[in-house]
């Protein structure tokens, strides 16, 4: 039956049924290949055999995704690095290329050169585009459309509804992707080059760590054959932030990408203990790689004895100064510590052949390494430069007073030496207690003695918690590649929070990031924003407040109330609106309301589970509600979450992270007074 030419809406979905058959004929094209004439040897056949199964799920159409969310017409032929496009093409644009039997386009990647005017075209500079259409799904069906005509003066401006739809849509389970909804500076920063780090500076709801997971995405398809070899990497703040965000990347049919927190990135210890604010304060300063480098380096003794090499009839004698500038020219050229120590026995056996030679013999370089082990001189290097195992030197830092002392003099002072010192020294380096913050000092030695593998691209989202030496410790791991640097100076929660990007920068060894400002709200609406802002003069004084351009100002209600039972009550009745429920409380609080979610008989899950049609009630403590979204939220005793914190200034920034997680809907519930900077 032929489509009526009079039905756009029908069109366009014959389009979208003939897109989905492609798609399905290219997987099953992949499915069919045969590679056992192609392969030489096992090891081939296995990696062809899972680069193919990678293919295979990168083109699985997923039924409640839209396989494509806009259309572009052009004027005329785009430019030369779009040779798709003739004059007057028409470009679908998606989540990824689509093509039919003939090779020929039909659904256009949005990272495309061709797609961009998608998100930059406007009235004042419309690119060349007569036309933008963008889709209304349910349920994976078009069911609506919606036209602007850049090239026609005579249109006024409007705003899309369907991008308003589709910002607001409520959702259960994990964060989606925004491809559908990139705004022009968002655009501009997902699009920035590979070679440069990008700091963005983001108040809640501005989009970014969407703009920082797109980015990863972008960069896969502009430079995915360098990515491949060098690797890409997303560092969220916990495990239930990297679960909620898990499924963008294969969204877009990315799936290589891996994630880790920063205790991931530095597990080279079993974490069993923690530290009080003070010490981690003092651990986590940059200055502690110092007294690291100190401390390492002074296992490092000057020879004052000759290397005797023995080699059949023949004595050869390296004299004691000679081993003296040996030593001194490796420290000198300041390598890791296990790179001089390698590099060692071979300069002693150098000094051994040369000696060789004058004599008139005519070694090789075999004979170089026979002499680099000889027992004579590996008990030399042994004796000048050991090995040292890094866990061993921070616990002899952290609990030898006169050891610390010697090598802190001049940079920590007495109160901060013992800090850090341990009260009750452990035994070896597996009974020791170790803590996060120790942790991260055993990888910068650990850096110190051999250098860390450097990916071609890492994201930092929830970047403003991390201390200096977590800096240095992601900063390693980026040393010849790049970052994006996701977070919200205002939502700093940690006693060493950063204060400023340019300082964090610093330490992340990228001083010369561009930072960008996110200050437009997409997903809190503007009730919300605007009671969660009356906290910034008070954290955060010097950022720009986040203005929503929602045009729905949501729903927004403070509410005192006389216990749980009246805070189980207001759950109840978000839970009415089609979406997820949040309720944030303190950690302390969490307990009692979890007993009074358990005897309403209202189902609930904790932070990093999957929310279901059926289970759409998350409970969340303060501490773990950073990065999260829910599109109604049930904020429980403000008062509660300031005062679980150390001090009033963290707390007041924990309360501004939980006031900011409502995408449709906050209810703040009280019993004792709200804080004075609220009221």
């Amino acid at each position: 039956m032929s489509t009526p030419v009079d039905d756009p809406l029908a069109r366009e979905r014959s389009h979208l049924s003939s897109s989905r058959s492609a798609l399905r004929a290219m997987r099953e094209d992949v499915e069919a290949l045969d590679i056992s004439d192609v392969t030489a040897n096992w090891v081939n056949a296995e990696v062809l055999a899972r680069q193919i199964e990678e293919r295979i799920k990168a083109l699985a159409d997923l039924s409640d995704t839209p396989l494509f969310f806009g259309r572009l017409d052009y004027l005329h032929a785009p430019g030369a690095e779009a040779a798709e496009g003739a004059e007057g093409e028409r470009f679908y644009i998606g989540r990824r290329h689509v093509h039919d039997h003939d090779g020929d386009p039909m659904v256009i990647d949005w990272r495309a050169p061709v797609s961009q005017p998608f998100y930059r075209a406007s009235k004042n500079d419309p690119m060349d585009v007569a036309l933008r259409r963008r889709f209304g799904y349910t349920r994976g069906d078009i069911t609506a459309y919606e036209d602007e005509h850049l090239s026609d003066p005579a249109e006024a401006s409007r705003t899309s509804k369907l991008l308003q739809q589709e910002i607001e849509r409520p959702r259960v389970g994990p964060m989606r992707d925004i491809v559908a909804t990139i705004q022009p500076e968002q655009d501009e920063i997902v699009r920035s080059g590979l070679s440069g780090t990008v700091c963005v500076q983001g108040g809640p709801g501005t989009g970014k760590t969407a703009v920082g997971l797109h980015r990863v995405a972008y960069l896969l398809y502009a430079h995915r054959e360098r990515l491949a070899r060098t690797g890409t990497l997303v560092i969220g703040p916990n495990r239930s932030f990297l679960h909620y965000i898990e499924q963008v990347l294969p969204a877009l049919g990315e799936l290589t990408v891996q994630q880790a927190t920063v205790d991931d990135l530095v597990g080279h210890v079993e974490i069993k203990g923690t530290d009080e604010a003070t010490a981690a304060v003092v651990k986590g300063d940059a200055r502690l790689a110092r007294v690291l480098r100190r401390a390492l380096y002074a296992h490092v003794t000057l020879p004052t004895e000759p290397v005797v090499v023995v080699r059949g009839s023949r004595r050869w004698r390296v004299p004691a100064y000679e081993l003296e500038d040996i030593v001194r020219e490796l420290l000198d050229r300041d390598i890791r510590y296990g790179a001089a120590r390698d590099a060692l026995p071979q300069r002693i056996a150098h000094a051994v052949l040369v000696q060789m030679e004058r004599s008139g013999e005519a070694p090789d370089d075999r004979v170089q390494d026979a002499v680099a082990r000889n027992s004579a001189v590996k008990a030399a290097v042994k004796a000048v430069w050991p090995a040292v195992d890094p866990a061993k030197l921070v616990l002899r830092l952290l609990s030898d007073a006169e050891f610390l002392a010697v090598h802190a003099e001049g940079i920590l002072d007495e109160d901060e030496q013992k800090a850090i010192l341990r009260e009750k020294p452990a035994r070896s380096v597996k009974s020791a207690k170790w803590s996060a913050a120790d942790a991260v000092l055993i990888d910068e030695a650990t850096d110190l003695i051999q250098r860390t593998h450097s990916l071609g691209h890492v994201v930092l989202d929830e970047a403003q918690d991390l201390s200096p030496m977590q800096y240095r410790a992601v900063g390693r791991r980026c040393t010849t590649g790049s970052a994006t640097v996701l977070g919200d100076l205002a939502q700093g929660t940690t006693p060493w929070a950063t204060r400023s990007w340019q300082e964090a920068l610093t330490h992340l060894g990228k001083q010369d990031a561009l930072v960008e400002e996110l200050t437009a709200g997409f997903r809190v609406p503007t009730d919300v924003i605007t009671y969660a802002s009356r906290l910034l003069p008070h954290i955060a004084p010097g950022l720009t407040p986040v203005a929503s351009i929602r045009e729905n100002p949501g729903h927004f209600e403070v509410r005192q109330v006389s216990g749980t039972k009246d805070v189980v009550e207001a759950c109840r009745e978000l839970l009415r609106h089609e979406g997820s429920t949040g309720l944030i409380a303190a950690d302390a609080r969490v307990p009692e309301l979890a007993e009074a979610l358990a005897e309403s008989g209202i189902p609930y899950l904790g932070p990093g589970e999957e929310t279901t049609q059926d289970t759409r009630l998350t409970l969340v403590p303060a501490s773990l509600a950073k990065g999260l979204e829910y599109d109604y939220v049930v904020l429980d005793e403000p008062r509660a979450v300031v005062d679980g914190e150390p001090d009033e200034r963290t707390g007041l920034r924990r309360l501004y992270v939980a006031l900011t997680r409502a995408v449709s809907g906050l209810t703040v519930t009280h019993t004792v007074p709200l804080p004075p900077q609220l009221t």
